[in-house]
């Protein structure tokens, strides 16, 4: 395994954790220090969790960025599928 392939397991089960907490990319990556967390949803989808995209305009700024949240019935789904493994 690379270290790219490690760092981007790690990212990706990081970010995977705080968005079943419910809380959105912006946070985790405040957090973690991932800012590519576009790469790492993609990633995440691509393994089959759902991940949805909101367009946001920051107010101050003005300037557009995606936010990536799990709906909640994805995350209890997510959950109960962990618990019985």
């Amino acid at each position: 395994m690379t270290l790219k392939n490690s760092t981007t397991r790690s990212q990706k089960a990081a970010i995977l954790n705080y968005l079943l907490a419910g809380k959105s990319q912006l946070e985790a990556a405040e957090m973690l220090g991932c800012w590519r967390l576009g790469a790492r949803c993609y990633d995440l989808r691509e393994d089959g969790y759902l991940i949805e995209t909101e367009m946001v305009t920051n107010k101050a700024t003005g300037k557009r960025y995606a936010r990536y949240y799990m709906p909640k019935d994805e995350i209890a789904m997510v959950k109960a599928q962990r618990s019985a493994a």
